[in-house]
């Protein structure tokens, strides 16, 4: 688990399989080997978990903003077009 953004509105987990995870299969898609993201709206305690292409698609959007040097305003606006998706809310546990 990796924070890799974190501002008043969004904070954003980076989760990687790791040596207790499943062996990716062979043959198998390279976005098998990716773990997930998860974007969580602070204002509407809504959250979402992206995985397998999904995941692949948001890393590369990512890296693409970055190429671009966002301001912090940037990247939450990128961030809030996953707003109308999020239906899991916030639990602390």
């Amino acid at each position: 688990m990796n924070l890799i953004y974190n501002s008043d509105l969004y904070c954003v987990v980076e989760f990687a399989l790791g040596a207790a995870d499943p062996q990716p299969v062979e043959g198998a898609p390279e976005v098998r080997k990716l773990g997930g993201y998860e974007i969580m709206d602070k204002v509407g305690r809504r959250e979402i978990y992206l995985a397998g292409a999904m995941a692949e698609r948001f890393r590369r959007d990512v890296d693409q903003l970055i190429a671009s040097e966002p301001t912090m305003d940037d990247i939450d606006e990128f961030l809030g077009r996953f707003k109308p998706i999020m239906a899991q809310p916030v639990a602390l546990h």
